[in-house]
């Protein structure tokens, strides 16, 4: 083995050398034992302050707060250590692994909590590796120039694999810095008390907006692009952007001018042509009604800014509904009036104030016309079920008291009767067989 290696060039290490590894060794894992215990007292409180300050229990980094303080704090003792004096190869190659160990660990860890793909996690992770193992044992430069020479070129421009690596590290890393950012800003705003519903949902729409244009100019930066080498095409660019994204914008302006003017709130019962059902969710492009069936549907928001738009719970939730009831022409009226205020007494949606009241509408054909008007405060759970509620107890009512349904009548009038025989008629002899 020995001689292979010095064979191929490589220096069989010295007792020395061997000494320092395994110094090196036992540094690490020193190292790794205090980041055990610190993950064991950190961590917990890492992980309360976490879910009640970022409320990202969803998002699993609440649970995994123990393992990522023990191998941030591991990470960052290796990384001191290592840089404290110039250790001897094999020395370096052993504290290389052990800190490029910590930070692809952490690295993972975090990407997963944050709810995003395996394979996004393993991509930074090994970077991470690679890159901390490589500048550990001799430097960056060997592999970024080799990285470098391996490329082809388009339109006057180069682009090596060194390029095409970090542009795709950085799109991922900013992509999880700015989900990161949007659920801990979110949730910020979510426990302000001096802002309504309505008012913390524009604040995170936003944010976001704000946090997402931050992180492009940054990424811009941090690759190093000229974005004056796109004067040439960016009016270009910008006006095939107005005209094929155009409805998008629209919705997005439309859905803020919503927030702002309050005219339609998360919660609130609406009527939208054919639609009726309760705001779940007023998003980017399109606002989330639920329908009473559970069926969810999408409005654009430019719907709600330029038709008519029907909010049972705009200025107050207390919606009154109209109940139609017909009784025959041979009842008590007061009676059945009272039976029918009683009905609807005895609903639990139905409110005592304003009280239910009873209209006499019509006298009918068949029946005499009533109208039953009751208030309710919850127009989300819908009124089919107070209609159904307060008939059901009114028919029982009625059976109890005597009051009677009408029935269809009419009054028909025969000037003819068939097969009778007609004045001056003569009569024929039956056919013969």
């Amino acid at each position: 083995m020995r001689g292979m290696l010095e064979g191929l060039g490589v220096t069989w290490p010295t007792g020395s050398d061997w000494i320092v590894a395994a110094t090196a060794l036992g540094i690490a894992a020193a190292a790794w034992a205090l980041a055990w215990l610190a993950g064991r007292f950190i961590g917990p409180r890492l992980a309360h302050f976490w879910e009640h300050r970022a409320g990202a229990r969803g998002e699993a980094l609440g649970p995994r707060m123990c393992a990522l303080s023990r191998y941030f704090v591991a990470a960052i003792l290796l990384g001191i250590v290592l840089n404290v004096d110039q250790w001897r190869p094999l020395g370096a190659m052993v504290l290389g692994v052990a800190v490029a160990s910590a930070a692809a660990l952490f690295i993972s860890g975090m990407v997963r909590g944050l709810g995003m793909p395996r394979w996004i996690a393993a991509l930074l992770a090994g970077f991470a590796f690679f890159a901390l193992l490589a500048r550990a044992v001799g430097g960056l430069k060997p592999i970024t120039d080799t990285l470098g020479r391996v490329g082809f070129t388009a339109v006057n421009h180069r682009y090596s694999l060194l390029t095409l690596i970090q542009i795709l590290v950085t799109v991922v890393a900013l992509y999880a810095i700015v989900k990161l950012l949007n659920r801990v800003v979110g949730h910020s705003i979510r426990r302000t008390h001096s802002l309504d519903a309505t008012q913390q949902l524009l604040a995170q729409k936003l944010a976001a907006v704000a946090i997402l244009i931050a992180a492009f100019f940054i990424g811009i930066d941090m690759l190093g692009i000229d974005l004056t080498a796109f004067a040439v095409f960016s009016g270009a660019f910008g006006l095939a952007v107005g005209f094929g994204l155009q409805k998008t914008f629209g919705n997005l302006i439309a859905g803020i001018i919503l927030l702002m003017d309050r005219s339609i709130k998360p919660g609130d019962v609406i009527t939208v042509g054919d639609t009726f059902g309760h705001v779940s969710k007023i998003g980017v492009r399109a606002v989330s009604i639920v329908t009473r069936d559970g069926k969810e549907h999408l409005i654009p928001n430019e719907n709600l800014m330029t038709q008519e738009v029907e909010n049972w719970s705009y200025s107050s939730r207390d919606v009154r509904v109209h109940i139609p009831v017909g009784i025959s022409y041979d009842c008590d009226l007061a009676v059945a009036q009272k039976l029918m205020v009683q009905a609807a007494r005895e609903s639990k949606r139905v409110l005592d104030s304003p009280p239910p009241g009873v209209w006499l509408r019509n006298f009918g054909e068949s029946s005499v016309d009533h109208e039953i008007l009751v208030w309710i405060g919850d127009p989300e759970a819908g009124v089919g079920s107070v209609r159904s509620e307060i008939l059901n107890r009114l028919w029982v009512l009625f059976k109890d008291n005597g009051i009677v349904l009408p029935n269809p009548q009419r009054d028909i009038h025969i000037k003819d009767w068939p097969g009778a025989p007609v004045e001056g008629a003569t009569s024929l002899p039956p056919r013969e067989r």
